[in-house]
């Protein structure tokens, strides 16, 4: 499940990780995202921290909240560089953090990693 406000940018991650054999469900906002969480319960989530209606932030504590949803794995991906950003984003209950721009490849080997580990 890949969520962003920005259209290239969810193009190129659900792009990426099809290739990479995944089944990608595309949200473009923060509450859309959720309710494709909670329909799908996708092996993980890849969410943009700034969306409209719900940050990601938002979403990843949405997610931990729901006993059906809490142990999907969560990406959070932004261009907002603070530590605290980054703190912030574990402290919702995220598994990793990649920061924009990211590399496509980077992105595919956080993915393969979180569900290598499950």
């Amino acid at each position: 499940m890949a969520a962003d406000d920005d259209q290239d940018i969810l193009r190129l991650i659900a792009f990426r990780l099809e290739r990479s054999g995944y089944r990608v469900v595309i949200a473009h906002d923060g509450e859309e995202a959720l309710n494709a969480v909670r329909e799908h319960v996708p092996a993980l989530a890849v969410l943009d921290v700034r969306m409209p209606k719900m940050d990601g932030y938002e979403v990843t504590r949405a997610i931990r909240a729901d006993e059906a949803t809490r142990d999907i794995p969560v990406i959070l991906l932004t261009a907002r560089v603070q530590d605290a950003d980054v703190q912030r984003g574990f402290e919702a209950g995220a598994d990793d953090y990649v920061r924009k721009p990211f590399s496509p490849q980077e992105l595919r080997s956080r993915v393969q990693a979180i569900l290598g580990r499950r």
